[in-house]
């Protein structure tokens, strides 16, 4: 059964009229305020019956709420509703009375009611108590699409199968204690009609604004109304292996460029699964990508979006921050009625619930920080002290951090030094037990805090690999890494208890303009240089030369994106044979991050000339050569080149390139890897065709060969093409649009405290 009595008055209504259009298929008239005269909505016109008859006239209807659990409806609860219906009678306004309530109507009770109504004039009289509220959002799929809420208020294996609900268990572990405080956002609707559209959506906006919420509703629906395996990964690559063509999926990537900070191979992942996206939208399945709005900005830099045009198409691209004003007020209730507080708490705070609800800087996370005492400790409960509260959050919480005893600090401590997943059970290496040992407590003690977190500032996963500890919000870790950064001594304990492979995506050493990244000063360089010096093996690969291979290009990379000139020149210093391991790059340029780090050298001016000479040599001969076209396709490689070597460039491309440009076509499709599909595969080639045609628009008999070899090209990918796997119908969403705009006179938060 589903606990109706969580939903609050507004709520409830809402949950009726819904339920009512649902059923009579027609416009429901709705009155929602304190003058409404004795009915909650209204319709005229025949109800058709299968069991009862119809009904036929002009109907009102009463949503009658109760707080508690288990309640019984008595003939006294409803003695003023019969005062108000006699009104409505003797004006010719109410023919049929229909009674909606969560609480029970018994038998007896239902005899009374018709008896009482019959003496005032009303000949037709239903009522329809907590079963039969509970019958309809079993039954109706699209009625729970409607109201979301109650997949949170209930026992999920009344309306999905086992298979289903297993699935369901795992997509809402991590925010199961949230669901039932959802609201229907305009950004809901408009990422469901985008899935139906597209069969994707990229839900973007700043941290804290509801993302998660969104694509697990979207989730929970797709599980739901059309049976999809549901399937949660963090990359790209995992969802092209977990993909079955003659499955039903749908994929859920959250922080799909980076939890809170950009990370740029995630983004490569992207551009290199993108044929694979577009065939999995093409046969059906489903694809919710979440990312932070400043993350994202950074990330559409690196990507390719004009090979996936979806990217670019703004209705895709959704900003959750556009909160109407209903919608917050919901938002805030939600939370507050079902939080952890007190009912003395919500007392105090209820006059200051409507202007709270309408500030600027108001977020879901908001309202989920008022409901929950870890944060409201020190709040002082005025108008200006909760507008401090929400106007500036992470101020807010950093007070909060600074007030945490030891051992608190520490678990916190573990779990960023894990990036956000402490395994479960707690084992702490050497290197991380020194770190909490100097902060001031013990293993134990951690153990201890985390458990007293457990809710608030942590939260307990049970996910398929094995349990985890994690930040209940992201901006938790946020606010830790400030934190981090204005102690030395916190920032030093962290950079020696953290793994090495953690600080890779945590850290900049200087300021690099990475948001979110935790900035090393500079008096730590010695410290970051020493343990990538004793960093020679990756951790998980068993084989010695994957782990060796792995340890370098981790390193490779991290220097070439997060590290300051001044710290490349120190660790230069200390390793006088970076440089000339750098200078004759193997193929496939794009996949090495050695080749970045090279670039970012040679922009610094840290590259020696003859080892900067031998690089360029090597990666322009290369492209003569037809074997890697990297150089003409990356910005930042082509821009180190200087004039002189701009122009060589070009001229060995028409005196070597373009007369061999048939053969180079040929031993690229001769060579085709069968993992790639034939358009992917050749996208070098055609892409540099392009550029090159481009290039020499004032040479008409070169762009007629450049012309000719696209042309060819093209040929070959169809006759390479398999035969078009038939698409599936796509399953949609229903339209989940209401036209419900509700005018409340009557303050939504006037139950907040019962």
């Amino acid at each position: 059964m589903f606990e109706l009595h969580k939903l609050g008055w507004n709520g409830f209504q809402h949950l009726c009229l819904t339920i009512l259009r649902e059923i009579l298929g027609q416009t429901v008239q709705s009155y929602l305020d304190t003058k409404d005269a004795g009915k909650d909505g209204a319709f005229t016109g025949i109800w058709k019956q299968a069991d009862n008859g119809d009904l036929q006239g002009k109907f009102v209807f009463q949503c009658k709420f109760t707080a508690k659990r288990d309640y019984n409806l008595s003939i006294a609860d409803l003695k003023d509703e019969i005062k108000k219906v006699k009104k409505l009678t003797e004006k010719g306004e109410c023919d049929c009375y229909i009674l909606l309530t969560n609480a029970g109507i018994s038998g007896e009770l239902d005899s009374k009611i018709k008896e009482s109504l019959e003496a005032i004039g009303i000949s037709q009289y239903r009522s329809f108590g907590h079963n039969w509220l509970n019958q309809q959002i079993q039954q109706n799929k699209k009625l729970r699409m409607l109201v979301p809420r109650v997949y949170g208020l209930g026992d999920l294996s009344q309306i999905l199968d086992s298979r289903a609900y297993d699935q369901a268990k795992a997509v809402l572990e991590s925010v199961k204690d949230e669901l039932s405080k959802v609201v229907m956002t305009g950004a809901y609707h408009k990422a469901a009609e985008a899935l139906n559209n597209h069969g994707f959506v990229l839900i973007i906006g700043e941290p804290a604004a509801g993302k998660t919420t969104i694509a697990t509703l979207l989730a929970m629906g797709a599980l739901d109304n059309w049976g999809a395996e549901t399937i949660k990964v963090a990359e790209a690559d995992k969802m092209v292996e977990r993909w079955n063509v003659h499955e039903k999926q749908f994929f859920w990537i959250d922080d799909a460029f980076g939890v809170t900070q950009y990370e740029k191979p995630l983004a490569t992942q992207w551009n290199h699964a993108l044929a694979q996206v577009k065939a999995m939208i093409k046969t059906g399945s489903k694809i919710v990508l979440t990312s932070r709005d400043y993350i994202y900005a950074r990330a559409r830099k690196d990507l390719k979006e004009s090979a996936f045009p979806l990217l670019l198409e703004t209705k895709v691209v959704i900003d959750v921050h556009e909160l109407t004003e209903a919608e917050r007020k919901q938002i805030l209730y939600n939370h507050l009625k079902l939080g952890r507080q007190t009912q003395e708490f919500k007392k105090k705070i209820k006059p200051f619930l409507e202007p709270a609800s309408n500030l600027p800087k108001f977020v879901p996370e908001s309202a989920r920080r008022i409901s929950d005492p870890a944060f409201t400790n020190n709040l002082s409960l005025t108008e200006h002290g909760i507008s401090q509260f929400i106007e500036h959050p992470k101020e807010m919480l950093l007070d909060i951090l600074r007030g945490l005893h030891t051992d608190q600090l520490a678990a916190l401590a573990l779990i960023y030094m894990r990036n956000d997943k402490l395994e479960s059970p707690v084992s702490a290496n050497n290197p991380e037990l020194e770190a909490i040992e100097r902060i001031g407590s013990t293993q134990g003690a951690c153990l201890e805090a985390l458990v007293d977190m457990q809710g608030s500032l942590v939260q307990l996963l049970e996910l398929e690999a094995g349990n985890v500890w994690k930040f209940k919000h992201p901006t938790i870790g946020d606010a830790f890494a400030d934190l981090l950064i204005s102690n030395a001594e916190l920032i030093g304990i962290y950079l020696l208890g953290s793994k090495i492979e953690s600080l890779f995506y945590q850290i900049t050493c200087g300021n690099v303009g990475l948001i979110g990244a935790i900035v090393v000063p500079e008096s730590l360089f010695s410290l970051i240089i020493d343990r990538l010096s004793s960093y020679n093996r990756a951790a998980n690969f068993k084989n010695e030369s994957y782990a060796v291979f792995h340890a370098r290009w981790n390193s490779d990379r991290f220097l070439a994106y997060r590290c300051s000139k001044k710290f490349l020149n120190q660790y230069i210093q200390r390793n006088p044979d970076l440089t000339s391991r750098l200078e004759k790059p193997e193929l496939y340029l794009e996949h090495k991050p050695s080749v970045s780090l090279a670039i970012t050298l040679i922009r610094e001016g840290l590259f020696p000339p003859e080892a900067r000479k031998k690089f360029i040599d090597t990666i322009i001969g290369y492209t003569v050569e037809g074997y890697d076209f990297f150089l003409l396709q990356n910005e930042e490689l082509i821009g180190i080149l200087i004039d002189e070597e701009k122009e060589s460039l070009f001229e060995n491309i028409k005196l070597s390139f373009i007369p061999n440009l048939e053969q180079i076509r040929r031993r690229w499709e001769s060579e085709r890897n069968m993992e790639d599909t034939a358009e992917e595969y050749l996208e070098p080639f055609t892409s540099t065709m392009i550029l090159l045609r481009e290039h020499f628009q004032g040479a008409s008999d070169l762009q007629a060969v450049f012309s000719a070899q696209l042309t060819k090209a093209e040929q070959w990918i169809e006759e390479q093409e398999e035969p078009p796997v038939e698409r599936k119908p796509r399953d949609r969403y229903e339209n989940l649009q209401q036209s419900q705009n509700f005018e409340i006179k009557r303050s939504i938060f006037d139950d907040v405290d019962e």
